[in-house]
């Protein structure tokens, strides 16, 4: 799926560690980690990205993909702010690291990068209208439409985290939030003991299920994609939740969108990587109209 053959380097900024790979020749490569100095100041958390990078120049990457989990104004490569890093607000990222490297600089929100990720390179390469869902810690929805990124104004399309649903929002529900909140336990621990059998962990899932479907019905109306792809860890889980969700997108309005509907489970390793590399694809190659 991918249009160029560059050797691009990717990113994946969060509020614990940094993520990096190259990819060369069309698979990504040398994968490191750092922790991310998230109570630092912005200039010190600058400086430890452009460390970061500067390993990599042995490989002579020709741009940068940077995948952040916050708001993004793209046009100006400014990031507005950076979820669990407090310093990171206002930042011309852009700006910084095209003048210490000379390259240029791609920089989206992550649920969009693993979105585009999956369609570059992963479950969901043979079609043309998806949504991404990463499911852990919270919700991220990142939107293909026609083979291309959505993002909207600031990448803040899809932000079906913060939609009003019961009490609370989807995020609460479909996320590892509503097991710590009824359950009191992390769905990690849930899904070992569902696999044990224990019946109230099978019982935790089956309601996570019921709720994802519901969310996953709130996209149908909005956007009605060909293909869902489900991410993040509690992914994992899915043979546990998998019939409560289909019970519920079952009951979808339009069955001619809902019972094509493909839910695909994300496979790919470093999909965070993977997708910020797919951001140098996706708007430095000019779009070819037939």
């Amino acid at each position: 799926m991918l249009k160029t053959s560059q050797t691009i380097l990717g990113l994946d900024i969060g509020g614990t560690t940094m993520k990096a790979g190259v990819l060369l020749h069309g698979k990504l490569q040398d994968i490191r980690t750092i922790d991310t100095p998230s109570l630092e100041s912005q200039e010190h958390i600058l400086n430890v990205i452009a460390d970061f990078i500067a390993g990599y120049l042995i490989y002579d990457f020709t741009a940068i993909g940077i995948g952040i989990p916050g708001l993004i104004d793209t046009e100006n490569g400014v990031v507005l702010n950076l979820a669990n890093i407090p310093a990171f607000t206002k930042v011309h990222l852009r700006d910084f690291l095209q003048a210490k490297f000379d390259k240029p600089v791609f920089i989206n929100n992550d649920a969009n990068c693993f979105a585009l990720g999956e369609y570059k390179f992963g479950a969901a390469q043979v079609y043309q209208h998806v949504v991404g869902i990463t499911l852990g810690t919270g919700i991220g929805t990142g939107i293909i439409v026609n083979g291309h990124l959505y993002c909207g104004h600031h990448c803040a399309a899809g932000e079906w985290c913060s939609v009003p649903y019961l009490d609370k929002d989807f995020e609460f529900y479909c996320s590892s939030k509503f097991f710590l909140s009824k359950y009191g336990k992390k769905p990690k621990s849930l899904y070992k003991k569902a696999q044990q059998g224990d019946a109230q962990a099978i019982l935790a899932f089956s309601e996570f299920g019921h709720h994802l479907g519901e969310l996953i019905k709130n996209v149908l109306y909005v956007l009605a994609p060909q293909a869902i792809v489900l991410g993040g860890s509690i992914r994992k889980a899915y043979p546990f939740f998998e019939e409560s969700m289909l019970a519920s997108i079952s009951l979808f309005k339009y069955p001619s969108v809902s019972s094509n509907l493909k839910i695909l489970i994300s496979d790919l390793d470093e999909t965070a990587i993977h997708g910020a590399v797919a951001l140098v694809d996706e708007f430095s190659v000019p779009v070819k109209i037939a």
